[in-house]
């Protein structure tokens, strides 16, 4: 052989080791790890409380280099106030920001200089304290940086830093107020008029409403009408806690709702522009707190009261006018017109306006200030409202247990109860719905001589069987029924206990703890469900044990919770049997740490009757167990048999959303499936699967995410055919993985 031919081999031989070297050794592209405190899932009430609906508010956005203080949020107040930071002197912070309009214009559009009509209305500044990020499209990442777009803005205040400085410099009144609050001489500085209005919009803070006197012990604080509006509000048919949970009741993320443009106004593409991988017409939650002074509504006030805004997202948001990725929790719903004046009216009890700042009289400037703003909100809020002299505090007293006697309403009886009192229900049919908000409370229903337990039910028109929302909650022995939304659900608790139940078509889920902490369900039949029979989300520390479902889209599922444990259930006959999963725009970003095992999921070929729209309606009928985009997921000693597409399936995000619309990591990671038992799956594979992968299999790996391990010598079928096991080393295991995903790449 030539000497230059042995070089070319010898070369390629080389580029062969070393790619073969790199394919085994450079670590596989994973997911980013989310630090524990941007995980989100579990509770925030506050213990020891009167009832869960008291959450901890999140840490406020002070930072290191601009600590508050008295003297400085006093500077601030009067820099809000004072027109001398606009370029024309004829703006202040509280032309857009007027404390009267709830921190807002009262304009669906802004004004700024030299009357310029802006693009989107003011945001209200109530508990902007707590935000993380701001604007509409969250463009600035705290307070301080927010200021210099209506500052210096042509079409704001149209102002300089140079400018501002030297128009202050000029009074010495403010010198003096900025030496005394930052503490050292020529502290008159740009980075000191932002640092000064900060300090002042941080006190900002409404906690004391209706609704908090009323989560804090105060039954008497909401109205009735109030009460059945905060069930609303929970309810899984209307879903506003989704995006606007207590405390804040706003939300950091962004969603696509479908807001119209304005006519003549050119599309607003919103976060969008800021990141080029977020959705377009995606904007942020704002807090609810303080809504009804705040008045027209949405980014560009397309709507002119809480009313339309209700009929907006009953009628599914933009869906309807073909709005793309409108937000998974924007489905539409069903209200009377009672109902829906329920559900304003509980709006109307987040008001409160005990820490409103006082306009200052005079500024230093000598400039005119902004004059009071009559609001006829208030006056309806006053109406509406129950005042603070006519609430009556309870006491706590010895635990007791409470009946329902003849002629009396579950809720009638649940209204006596205080924390640590068991309340009984006699066996009986009960067509109402109930409401538990006081922490540490029993609920049992009490069979007749057969055994037979009490009914709650629905008659295919009420939206929930039972909502509660007290820390420390146990529920056990009833009947739910007929609900259009949820048998029981549980919401934003510690401590929740739910056994010895029958569900039957209760909409949405049967029994439904969301963002809570230390849950144990065990013992609950649960059949005919559009979604899920037994469902914990957002949640942490979940145990799901010896249930029974079928007849449902899912039997059993854990979406977005950390720590949970699912064993000895039976899922049978369902779409699919048993989910873990990971889903994108919710507050909680994570799924770790389930254990699966010991249970049977067998015969899940029933057909996906879920809500069009919705992630469940993706599901192919015929899996027995499907794991999505969850991570250290342990799925061990279960038999998984008869279904027809497939038994176990470990997936990626991007098989049901499109990549602009995943907010999460979206590949399954660091799962391992081991000693289950497979027989007769994937026989007669749904054509989605059967489009996919030509046939069903026991096991379909998806190839995506790192260090997904299978020992699963009962398996007869896979995809693909050679799974990687618990003893490949990892170079292996990284060859395997580059090769499958190189392969698939071309496929596809």
């Amino acid at each position: 052989m030539k000497v230059w031919m042995k070089r070319i081999f010898t070369g390629l031989g080389i580029l062969l080791l070393l790619g073969v070297g790199y394919a085994a050794f450079a670590p596989i592209p994973q997911d980013e790890a989310l630090p524990e405190e941007k995980w989100g899932a579990g509770s925030s009430s506050v213990e020891p409380a009167w009832s869960g609906l008291q959450r901890e508010f999140p840490a406020t956005n002070e930072t290191a280099d601009n600590p508050n203080s008295p003297d400085k949020a006093e500077l601030g107040r009067l820099l809000f106030f004072d027109p001398i930071l606009s370029h024309n002197n004829d703006m202040s912070c509280a032309s857009c920001h007027h404390p009267d309009l709830g921190f807002t214009d009262g304009r669906p559009q802004a004004v700024g200089a030299d009357g310029t009509v802006l693009p989107r209305s003011s945001m209200s500044l109530w508990n902007v304290a707590y935000n993380t990020n701001f604007f509409w499209d969250g463009r600035a990442s705290t307070l301080e940086s927010q200021m210099d777009t209506p500052l210096t803005h042509n079409d704001e205040m149209a102002s300089t830093p140079e400018e501002i400085v030297a128009k202050l410099n000029d009074i010495p009144e403010y010198v003096t107020l900025f030496e005394n609050a930052f503490g050292e001489k020529d502290s008159v500085t740009y980075e000191n008029v932002q640092n000064a209005i900060a300090a002042f919009e941080r006190t900002l803070i409404t906690n004391d409403s209706p609704f908090d006197r009323y989560a804090a012990g105060d039954i008497n604080a909401l109205t009735p009408a109030q009460r059945r509006g905060l069930g609303l509000f929970r309810s899984a048919a209307t879903r506003c806690f989704e995006c606007h949970a207590a405390p804040t009741f706003g939300d950091e993320s962004f969603s696509v709702t479908g807001v119209p443009d304005l006519p003549g106004q050119p599309h607003d593409p919103g976060r969008l522009d800021v990141e080029a991988d977020s959705l377009d017409g995606a904007f942020k939650a704002p807090t609810l707190r303080n809504i009804a002074l705040t008045a027209p509504y949405m980014h560009n006030g397309a709507f002119s009261t809480l009313e339309e805004v209700v009929d907006f997202y009953a009628q599914g948001g933009g869906r309807d006018a073909g709005v793309q990725n409108v937000d998974i929790h924007v489905l539409g719903f069903d209200l009377t017109d009672q109902e829906k004046s329920d559900l304003v009216a509980f709006l109307y009890a987040l008001t409160d306006e005990t820490n409103l700042p006082q306009i200052p009289v005079s500024v230093p400037s000598g400039l005119d200030v902004v004059s009071h703003v009559d609001n006829p909100a208030r006056d309806v809020v006053s109406e509406v409202n129950v005042s603070e002299t006519e609430a009556a505090s309870v006491s706590t007293h010895e635990p007791v247990t409470l009946r329902v006697e003849s002629g009396q309403t579950i809720q009638e009886v649940v209204d006596q109860a205080l924390p640590g009192d068991t309340i009984e229900v006699p066996y009986g049919i009960y067509k109402e719905h109930v409401v538990i908000d006081v922490s540490d409370i029993k609920f049992f229903g009490i069979p007749n001589d057969a055994g037979e337990w009490p009914i709650i039910e629905g008659e295919g028109t009420g939206s929930d069987g039972v909502i509660a929302s007290g820390n420390n909650f146990e529920m056990a022995y009833f009947q739910v029924k007929n609900f259009t939304s949820n048998g029981v659900l549980v919401e934003g608790v510690t401590g929740v206990y739910l056994h010895d139940m029958y569900i039957e078509n209760t909409g949405v889920y049967g029994v439904y703890p969301v963002r809570c902490t230390d849950v144990l369900i065990e013992r609950i039949e649960g059949t005919l469900m559009n979604d899920a029979a037994i469902y914990a989300g957002k949640s942490k520390d979940v145990v799901i044990r010896d249930t029974l479902t079928y007849g449902n889209v899912i039997g059993v599922e854990l979406e977005n919770t950390v720590n949970g444990e699912v064993y000895n259930n039976y899922a049978h006959d369902n779409t699919i049997g048993i989910f873990i999963d990971l889903l994108p725009q919710l507050p909680s970003k994570v799924s770790l740490n389930t254990k699966v095992h010991d249970n049977v999921t067998e015969n899940n070929n029933g057909e996906n009757f879920g809500k069009p729209g919705t992630a469940v309606s993706l599901i192919p009928p015929g899996t027995g167990m499907l794991i999505l985009a969850a991570d250290h997921v342990e799925v061990y000693n279960n038999t998984i048999r008869g279904n027809k597409s497939v038994g176990l399936a470990v997936f990626n995000l991007t098989i049901g959303f499109s990549e602009e619309e995943i907010d999460v990591g979206p590949n399954p990671e660091h799962n391992y499936a081991h000693d289950n038992i497979y027989e007769n799956n994937g026989y007669d594979a749904d054509k989605f699967v059967k489009d996919m992968l030509g046939s069903g299999f026991d096991i379909v790996w998806d190839t995506t995410g790192v260090d997904n391990r299978f020992d699963e010598p009962n398996a007869n079928s896979s995809f693909p055919p050679v799974l990687p096991t618990s003893k490949w080393p990892d170079p292996v295991y990284n060859i395997y993985w580059r090769a499958l995903n190189f392969v698939v790449g071309l496929i596809s």
